[in-house]
């Protein structure tokens, strides 16, 4: 059983650690004006989410999705991502320019990838599909190989086939 002393309550509480109150008081800022701003703000937020929202159900704000960019503009940059992979993976391993081709390469891809990946209209495309799983192939190789190592044949002629069809598949529009 618990002792007596235990269960007997002070009679002044302790705080665990000391709360130290900041007082800061400047010449444009009064301290009633503070607690007056946050709630009107409050107010302002919640007045104007309400409006939009009940604006863009109703049919009278158009609710448009963000496009990273046009039609035209990706076809373009995928023929040019195409070139810069078939280019990059058909180089002798003796070039000295292969690290650097690999870097562009690489570069390329990462902002390719990163623009056109989030575009819901995109990702159903056979383009888009053979071109990622291209660009995966190449940078997971040289990622895990190194830049100056040779693609095997089999990944090679793999890759070069995505290609294929996803260049038939831009000029198909698909």
């Amino acid at each position: 059983m618990a002792s007596p002393t235990l269960l007997t309550s002070t009679s002044k509480l302790k705080p665990l650690f000391p709360i130290k109150v900041k007082k800061t008081t400047s010449a444009a800022q009064s301290p009633s004006a503070t607690p007056q701003k946050q709630p009107l703000r409050r107010q302002f937020l919640v007045l104007a989410a309400a409006t939009t929202t009940t604006l863009s159900l109703a049919g009278l704000l158009p609710v448009t999705p963000a496009f990273a960019a046009s039609d035209e503009e990706y076809v373009k940059e995928t023929e040019q991502v195409i070139n810069k992979v078939r280019s990059t993976i058909n180089m002798d391993k003796n070039d000295p320019n292969v690290a650097s081709a690999v870097a562009d390469l690489r570069e390329t891809s990462n902002s390719w990838v990163a623009k056109y990946r989030r575009e819901k209209a995109l990702l159903g495309r056979v383009s888009f599909r053979d071109i990622y799983s291209a660009l995966n192939a190449v940078s997971g190789h040289y990622i895990s190989f190194g830049p100056t190592a040779p693609i095997p044949a089999k990944r090679k002629a793999r890759i070069l086939e995505e290609m294929d069809t996803a260049e038939k598949a831009l000029l198909r529009g698909r």
